[in-house]
């Protein structure tokens, strides 16, 4: 059975449409982030899951019981779901242990005491129950909101963003603690962010959202080598478009050459764009050069340089050994990789 089932979700607000005809599925313990720019609505979309919103159209149905549509709204408190915000929203008048227990009413004393027990072995937090939300690091502070929200053991995990406020230096390990933590509790979630790097590090699938819709559902590897729309490529990472000739599965011709591609190539047109990143680009010296370097600085392991071809501008790094001459014509040679093409 399916964790989270949505079907032709739209929300309006003063007359505008933040999501339109949304659809996704999230199979049990599965973890899928929303990802995309500002107002693209993964906000949205989280709080129509929850029920702090109500769409005016489609249906939302968690653990195989429909929470929404036309007849049917549940209230946030009857969706069996678990939240994690961005600032933890823990109870600063309250113990760590009185935060994980804040869900928990329903159950006797005894039974509250041992799941608070178990959530704090689980986060690895033994020993600080009696400690206030000001007396944790953020990272602590992220661990007690994790186990709050798992202690009333929810069909469903929503994270708002919950990485953003974690020092860097900490972030992925915390990112790879709570990853392990939801997937022994057999939990689905759906995780929102704004950063590919979290999403990539933490999601089983993420969802790439453009202008309320979502443009493209897979893998974070499937996505990068193969995205459906330009837009989708764009998200993941900078890069350049050259104009190619698809002659075969496996590779394009371009006025810097021939491109392998490690991947079957779309075969609807022969004639396209290819999307090419900084990461598959190599600068040389060529008396035929069409590369402009607008600026060149040194990092330390190597140089970027800031380069414009094809009216398009891109920074592309180069060991430090593989000094440019920029008195000189370059050019750039593609590396083999797997081709975004696109008609």
């Amino acid at each position: 059975m399916s964790s989270l089932v949505l079907e032709k979700v739209s929300y309006q607000y003063q007359q505008q449409a933040v999501i339109s005809q949304l659809d996704l599925t999230v199979e049990h313990n599965e973890i899928v982030c929303l990802l995309g720019a500002s107002g693209c609505g993964k906000t949205t979309t989280l709080k129509a899951i929850a029920g702090l919103i109500r769409p005016q159209q489609g249906r939302i149905s968690i653990h195989g019981q429909c929470m929404s549509n036309k007849q049917l709204f549940v209230a946030p408190q009857h969706r069996n779901i678990g939240m994690m915000f961005q600032d933890y929203a823990l109870f600063p008048h309250l113990t760590v242990a009185q935060n994980v227990a804040f869900g928990l009413s329903k159950l006797s004393r005894s039974e509250r005491s041992s799941r608070v027990a178990q959530m704090m072995e689980l986060v690895r937090l033994e020993g600080l129950e009696k400690r206030y939300p000001h007396e944790l690091s953020g990272g602590q502070q992220q661990r007690v909101a994790i186990a709050r929200a798992l202690a009333y053991r929810p069909n469903l995990l929503l994270l708002d963003e919950p990485f953003s406020n974690i020092d860097t230096q900490v972030r992925f390990q915390l990112i790879s603690d709570i990853r392990s933590i939801i997937k022994d509790q057999q939990v689905s979630a759906i995780f929102v962010s704004h950063s590919k790097d979290e999403a990539f590090a933490f999601a089983d699938k993420l969802a790439i959202m453009h202008e309320g819709k979502i443009a493209q559902l897979d893998s974070a590897k499937a996505l990068f080598q193969k995205p459906k729309t330009k837009s989708v490529a764009e998200f993941l990472g900078r890069g350049i478009y050259l104009d190619a000739t698809r002659y075969n599965g496996r590779s394009v011709a371009t006025k810097f050459g021939e491109v392998s591609s490690s991947i079957t190539l779309p075969e609807s047109e022969r004639y396209g764009q290819i999307y090419v990143r900084p990461q598959h680009i190599e600068l040389v010296n060529a008396p035929d050069g069409h590369v402009e370097i607008l600026q060149q600085r040194f990092i330390g392991t190597e140089y970027v340089y800031h380069i414009k071809v094809a009216e398009q501008q891109l920074e592309v790094p180069a060991p430090a050994e593989q000094l440019l001459d920029t008195n000189q014509p370059v050019s750039l040679k593609i590396k083999a990789h797997a081709v975004n093409f696109f008609s």
